[in-house]
């Protein structure tokens, strides 16, 4: 989700590291067989099925979770956000939708959102173990980016320097988790005779629209590498020349803030190693691209190694980055 995925936190919060989780119960065979081919990534079969099953149970609390999760997984964020809503109105006292909420709008860069929908699943369920460590980990974040700016304004501070790298330190060891809660279930369904976990897969794996051609593959590559060169050398001024116009800051900041939190970012520290590898590119059409790649980083006060999506747009014959997250 994110990815949903998906964080960020992707990662480092890497929202990907947030759980995406629910009870399906046996209520329909139609739905065990939906959650299979959800399960098989069969997603377009299954949300056919999905909106079949729910024309004829529209209040059917399962099959509306599962389109949820559906949608999630097909980065279809604002529709998945809204039948997670619709599930908080109408079952409260389920705290799984509020999870799934948080996961969300985390993604989004809406942390006080996630923050206050993780409160609503621990007021219902205050022993609900996901919702309390994502908590954390959005608590985490937000203290990050608030050290961040600090650093913005004393970039010489070395405590914040210091609180800067063991909260990133953290955060980049975060991992998605699938669990089985215990949850309850909507007065008007059975009592669940099974319990399957489900989460969405990895945003980075779809297949590319057109074959992409050798030189289109290596001038993405190229972008890349060089990208890489100028972040190390710590040239902030080329480093924001490979992000388009449209750039869509990971925080959900303004395009000012995330120019000047990455001049902080770039510049602070004594030194930068970036290594990347696993290089991998797809191509939508002629002048969009994605690649995805294992990037490790090393600096003075933080060390951290995941794999990263970047989607690229070519503008005046130069690719440029519009995106960049981590892969859930």
């Amino acid at each position: 989700m994110e990815n949903v995925h998906r964080f960020g936190l992707r990662a480092a919060l890497f929202i990907g590291a947030l759980s995406l989780c629910f009870s399906l119960t046996a209520v329909a065979d139609e739905i065990q067989d939906i959650n299979k081919l959800f399960k098989l990534n069969q997603h377009t079969q299954a949300l056919t099925r999905i909106d079949t099953y729910l024309a004829s149970n529209p209040k059917n609390a399962k099959a509306r979770f599962l389109k949820g999760l559906i949608l999630a997984t097909q980065n279809k964020t604002d529709d998945a956000i809204g039948i997670f809503v619709s599930l908080t109105e109408d079952y409260p006292e389920l705290p799984e939708p509020y999870n799934n909420l948080a996961v969300l709008y985390a993604g989004l860069g809406q942390y006080g959102k996630a923050k206050d929908a993780l409160e609503m699943a621990i007021r219902n369920h205050p022993n609900y173990a996901t919702a309390q460590e994502n908590l954390g980990d959005i608590y985490a974040k937000m203290a990050s980016q608030a050290y961040e700016r600090a650093l913005q304004l004393d970039r010489n501070s070395a405590s914040a320097q210091a609180k800067v790298a063991r909260i990133h330190n953290l955060l980049s060891q975060n991992k998605p988790s699938i669990v089985k809660p215990q949850v309850a279930t909507p007065k008007t369904t059975p009592v669940p005779s099974k319990t399957v976990s489900v989460a969405p897969e990895p945003v980075s794996s779809s297949e590319p629209v057109n074959k992409l051609t050798a030189d289109d593959s290596a001038e993405v590559l190229k972008t890349l590498h060089n990208w890489v060169e100028v972040w190390t050398s710590q040239n902030v001024t080329k480093y924001l020349d490979f992000y388009s116009a449209d750039f869509k800051t990971p925080n959900g900041e303004s395009r000012d803030q995330w120019e000047a939190d990455s001049k902080v970012r770039i510049s602070t520290p004594k030194y930068i190693e970036i290594k990347v590898s696993n290089e991998k590119v797809s191509l939508q059409d002629e002048n969009h691209a994605t690649v995805t790649f294992h990037q490790s980083y090393r600096s003075d006060y933080l060390i951290t190694s995941f794999d990263k999506v970047m989607l690229l747009v070519k503008s005046k014959n130069k690719w440029l980055i519009q995106e960049e997250r981590a892969a859930q």
